[in-house]
């Protein structure tokens, strides 16, 4: 099935506080370069912001782990988990349309869809509130028919049946998730047959419908209130985890935080500290300072010459933030990045924050030496 944005987009996206600090968490998961392994609950963590996956909110997450807009793009067009359309703002409804489901009555199901929210899949409801789509097994074929509303799922339906948990939802309410016939969980629709003992009649919901009614609401998309994330992966040996806790929250509503100390150890173990992924708006990287630390810094310019830069991004590996981060720290030109010794990369990998690694293994060096001769490398061509 093609996939494509939808034409119509917001001018930007930035996540909320308390999901930016998530973000921060997710991609402390992963050792320095390999950040983009965090794309896709980035992308999830977007879409439950905002309800539907835009495109300046892939370009965001890409910006952030260091990605060509055009991989974030393939990863958001190719899982049918993201939205790519509005979808509406109470729910939307994902009818399963496979062999079991179809059997049972789902055509009926799709039929009350084009009757109560919009005659096409994708389409809004005339007041917005519901959207709707056919999509493959779910794996609830024992319960058929079925639709997934939300986060959870609606089994054992009816047409009858859905036009009432639709009505429901356009009021406010939060139906009882779970099967709609009476069942326990998947089992026949006889009754038990089977295990009887374990049967215990103060036990009224299965654990998954349980769990909703414990919520309270199946379709609220996470806004970043919920059980803040920990980081529990950091470890002594350096496994990331506290490196920037002083200079943000890396919870949400808690600065004081700094999971500095090593998780099992002795109270007094401190985790040795290495830099985390920069995940700051672009409006915070220029106030940026260099770490002096490592290698040596090569030579820098104030501004480029003849106030015209070189266009880096003809070098495989540098994208827009890649090349703003390269003005900030001085370098403006082909015949700079090409000039670089070994020791004055280690000094530029020490300052691209989150993108360690980088120069070395695009091989920036032997590409701009190439385009400061005025030649071009297979990419430039292309680029």
């Amino acid at each position: 099935m093609l996939r494509r944005l939808h034409p119509e987009q917001p001018e930007g996206f930035a996540f909320t506080p308390a999901n930016q600090a998530w973000a921060r968490e997710q991609i402390t998961k992963y050792p320095p370069g390999r950040q983009a392994s965090a794309i896709i609950p980035l992308l999830w963590r977007a879409q439950e912001q905002e309800g539907w996956l835009t495109r300046p909110a892939i370009e965001q997450v890409a910006d952030m782990l260091g990605m060509p807009y055009i991989r974030a793009l393939e990863v958001a067009t190719f899982y049918f988990m993201f939205q790519l359309q509005p979808v509406g703002s109470v729910a939307h409804v994902q009818i399963c349309g496979t062999t079991s489901c179809m059997i049972c009555g789902a055509e009926d199901l799709i039929a009350v869809c084009r009757e109560k929210i919009a005659d096409k899949a994708h389409a809004l409801s005339a007041d917005g509130k519901f959207s709707w789509e056919e999509v493959e097994c779910l794996g609830a074929c024992a319960n058929a028919p079925m639709a997934q509303i939300g986060k959870d799922y609606y089994e054992d339906l009816t047409a009858d049946k859905l036009r009432a948990l639709l009505d429901a939802l356009a009021r406010g309410e939060v139906p009882q998730a779970g099967p709609q016939n009476g069942r326990f969980a998947a089992e026949p629709a006889s009754g038990i047959t089977s295990l009887t003992e374990f049967v215990n009649a103060s036990i009224k919901l299965n654990a998954s419908a349980q769990l909703a009614a414990d919520i309270g609401d199946t379709v609220k998309r996470i806004d970043g209130t919920e059980v803040p994330l920990r980081a529990p992966w950091g470890d002594a040996s350096g496994m990331r985890g506290a490196a920037n806790a002083s200079a943000a929250p890396t919870r949400a509503g808690d600065a004081s935080d700094k999971r500095s100390e090593v998780p099992g150890a002795a109270p007094n173990v401190k985790a040795k500290a290495k830099p985390e992924p920069d995940v700051r708006p672009k409006e915070d990287v220029a106030a940026a300072t260099p770490a002096e630390s490592l290698g040596t810094k090569p030579a820098t310019l104030a501004a480029p010459r003849d106030d015209k830069a070189d266009d880096l991004k003809k070098i495989k590996g540098i994208g827009p933030k890649l090349e703003q981060l390269c003005h900030q720290l001085g370098f403006y030109h082909f015949d700079q990045i090409a000039a670089w010794t070994p020791d004055e990369v280690a000094w530029v990998d020490a300052n691209l924050e989150g993108f360690k690694g980088r120069v070395t293994r695009d091989d920036w060096i032997a590409q701009a030496k190439i385009l400061a001769s005025g030649g071009e490398t297979d990419f430039s061509g292309r680029a």
